[in-house]
């Protein structure tokens, strides 16, 4: 079968299309035949090294993935069953025509949502809902600042957040951006460039209650001065590139501020059951239609490079994906 492979951690000039042998399910793993597989920030740092996770070359991408079963775990067959249609998630791997995966890291995708769409949920909304309910313990009518708002992680943080009931503002670079994050449910849009004094005067100097970063770098400081009383910065990536921001903790003091980290995949794969609670707590949102992924470009099989270079140059709009079958 054909999968994707790095064979140098040279970044995305040094992926592969190869023939791998074909998976073998342990007794608590899903064989799924793959639809799609979904392009994630982390594909792209493990193509060049970057990522805790560090595999040995050759070894397949693929964070996130939606298909239909083949056969459920053997421990468990009822969990499962042929034919059935999922989304999934792993460290890497899910980038192959077929996948065993871990029954814990797969999800039944509802009839409303497409291929397409389960290939761009789970890794950026579960890491959504982990951020806003987990560590910025969200709550209805509160205000939610998002940085890079237009991407995989900061579309679907909109979404989540509308559907705890949130009032959101979508930080962007471009005009085109701000359509895509509004399109996704953001209640206002601000362009990056002086977005201190858009945020502050859209909440009549209030500050938001929270701000959720995946962009880091110069964007870090004015984050912190637009959050209001008690207000939670939460540390999701550093997609800019340019380091990694320190905090003057007495920053911290003025209001009453936190700076609170976002590292979804370790703690929620170290808690058996913790990621199907969380698509419990999602698929309401879901069903309800606020929870709908905004899908990008679409690239074949031979493109998965081209993606990555996508992404890294920061032209990505929503989820990409990677079709591998119709």
């Amino acid at each position: 079968m054909r999968a994707v492979q790095v064979i140098t951690t040279t970044g995305p000039s040094g992926i592969e299309i190869r023939d791998v042998p074909e998976p073998t399910p342990g007794p608590d793993d899903v064989l799924v035949e793959v639809h799609r597989v979904g392009i994630s920030f982390p594909d792209l740092l493990l193509s060049k090294g970057e990522y805790q996770l560090k595999p040995e070359p050759p070894f397949t991408l693929g964070v996130d993935f939606s298909g239909t079963v083949i056969s459920g775990p053997a421990s468990a067959p009822a969990l499962f069953e042929p034919g059935q249609r999922v989304a999934g998630v792993g460290g890497y791997g899910g980038g192959a025509e077929r996948v065993a995966n871990p029954a814990m890291f797969t999800f039944a995708l509802p009839d409303s949502l497409s291929y397409d769409e389960g290939a761009a949920l789970p890794m950026n909304y579960l890491t959504a809902q982990f951020a806003l309910a987990e560590r910025g313990h969200l709550k209805a009518d509160e205000t939610v600042l998002v940085h890079g708002a237009a991407g995989g992680v900061g579309t679907a943080t909109i979404q989540v957040a509308k559907g705890y009931g949130a009032r959101v503002i979508a930080v962007v670079s471009t005009q085109e951006k701000a359509e895509v994050a509004r399109a996704a449910g953001a209640d206002e849009t601000v362009l990056v460039e002086g977005f201190k004094g858009a945020v502050m005067a859209l909440t009549n100097d209030a500050g938001v209650d929270v701000v959720v970063d995946v962009v880091g770098g110069d964007l870090f400081t004015d984050s912190l001065r637009v959050l209001g009383t008690q207000g939670r910065l939460l540390v999701v990536g550093f997609a800019a590139g340019q380091g990694i921001p320190e905090v003057k903790v007495n920053r911290l003091l003025l209001n009453n501020i936190d700076v609170r980290g976002v590292g979804w995949g370790a703690f929620a794969m170290m808690r058996p059951g913790y990621m199907q609670q969380q698509w419990q707590a999602l698929l309401p949102m879901m069903e309800s239609g606020v929870v709908k992924p905004p899908i990008g470009r679409t690239y074949d099989l031979d493109g998965f490079g081209q993606a990555l270079i996508d992404m890294e140059e920061r032209r990505t709009l929503g989820k990409s994906v990677v079709k591998l079958r119709d």
